[in-house]
């Protein structure tokens, strides 16, 4: 489908607001993206991601995603000193208290700071024709005529003496985050709110860089430590660009991480296999520790409402945020961008309910794995029915069986990067070997 005459609006230039902005300038002729930041001309930190300054990856499908609408990016990133990384193979990963053995190379995954992926990101949509970027600005709320949005308004925060300004569209999409305000705006409207999953997670992460020994940590260019019952604690020290390694040490529960960098690395040691934990004692820390924190997983089931308002649509954290612990949150609003692109190629009409229903779909499996992962500590306040209880068993004895079992961890490794659904690891070649090994 060609690019046709129209004007589509996205709240939000973060990395779900520069998807959705990527996916819309395929049906829309102009595309603007209202930012509260004014945004860096450097791949730098920023005040409205926090989370930023803590251990991103983007699994193997959404590097593929980014690859379809970013042709080059992997190289362009790659060029810039971002690990390429074989998630099967250069990656250690103790999960249920099991260390899962490698498995076969498959496809990479990017290992870039966020600072330095959004930026290359940013520049690339920027370079678009039609993308306009509107820095500086508050979103007020939405444009409506006879139910309809019909465009949102904003409020600069200097040059305009903070008078209100509105902008006209034929589509909003709100990817202000977990924090945005569509619920709020639509009910105005008149329509009910979505249903609402939510697990108290009460995380707090803290991050650091460092410079390790040269070759250190060789072939591996990243090592994750899961929680487990009774220690709901959980690590990530990875590879990034600048010859550099980050260290993110994460506490559910109340059981959180010191900012002091000495007792920082010592609350690592209780996490980190030994080998992993010498290494960090021996690096040069090159920056001071910052803290993020998260105090619940959410999930908005946007499908399951009757009726939506046309011309608005909820996009990326604002349909599900992610306990970060598990890496889903780019991955997945890459999975969304590739759903709305196929949702506009298929026409306008019937968008909200086409999308919502399209979104839940890639949404589902992640939202499955995390809360199955956390449900799975007893630290964790939640309900667990008996289906969920059973997954659980399964899923800590296919871990148990994947340690050294090179085609059950294969068959995790390739879901866990999102190149196969969660029902993979059903099959009965994965099932009977995970119920009958080990």
């Amino acid at each position: 489908m060609g690019r046709e005459a129209g004007h589509a609006v996205v709240l939000g230039a973060s990395m779900g607001g520069l998807l959705a902005a990527r996916a819309l300038t395929e049906t829309y002729a102009r595309v603007t993206l209202l930012e509260r930041d004014e945004l860096p001309a450097e791949p730098l930190n920023r005040r409205g991601v926090p989370q930023g300054r803590h251990v991103h990856v983007l699994l193997p499908r959404g590097s593929q995603v980014l690859g379809s609408f970013f042709p080059g990016l992997a190289g362009e990133l790659g060029l810039a000193g971002v690990p390429h990384t074989q998630l099967a193979r250069q990656i250690r990963f103790v999960v249920s208290g099991h260390r899962l053995t490698r498995g076969r190379p498959g496809p990479i995954m990017l290992q870039p700071t966020r600072a330095t992926l959004e930026h290359a990101v940013r520049r690339r949509v920027a370079a678009l024709p039609g993308v306009e970027f509107v820095q500086g600005c508050d979103v007020s709320g939405l444009v409506t005529s006879a139910g309809r949005v019909t465009g949102a308004r904003f409020v600069r925060r200097s040059g305009a003496g903070g008078r209100e300004e509105t902008v006209e569209a034929d589509l909003v999409v709100d990817a202000l985050g977990r924090s945005g305000r569509s619920v709020e705006w639509v009910a105005r409207l008149g329509y009910p709110a979505p249903a609402e999953e939510r697990i108290k997670v009460g995380i707090k992460y803290v991050s650091c860089f460092f410079r390790t020994p040269p070759g250190a940590l060789a072939p591996e260019q990243g090592i994750l430590v899961g929680p487990v019952p009774g220690r709901t604690r959980a690590m990530a020290f990875m590879a990034c660009e600048g010859d550099r390694w980050l260290l993110t040490v994460a506490g559910m529960a109340g059981d959180h991480p010191p900012t002091d960098p000495g007792a920082l690395v010592d609350f690592a040691g209780t996490i980190a296999p030994r080998d992993v934990h010498d290494v960090i004692v021996r690096s040069d820390r090159l920056s001071d520790p910052v803290t993020h924190a998260f105090p619940a997983s959410v999930r908005r089931r946007y499908e399951k409402l009757p009726a939506h308002p046309e011309g608005l649509l909820v996009f990326g954290d604002g349909l599900c945020s992610f306990n970060p612990i598990y890496g889903q949150g780019m991955t997945v609003a890459s999975l969304q961008a590739e759903a709305l692109r196929a949702c506009l190629a298929a026409g306008r009409g019937d968008l909200a309910h086409r999308f919502y229903r399209a979104a839940a779909k890639v949404i589902d499996p992640a939202w499955q794995l995390s809360a199955a992962g956390d449900l799975a500590l007893p630290e964790i306040t939640g309900s667990r029915p008996l289906l969920t209880r059973l997954i659980n068993r399964y899923v800590s004895r296919l871990h148990r069986v994947g340690a050294t079992d090179v085609a059950v961890a294969d068959a995790f490794w390739r879901v866990a990067g999102y190149l196969d659904p969660t029902p993979a690891l059903l099959r009965p070649r994965v099932a009977l070997r995970v119920l009958t090994r080990g």
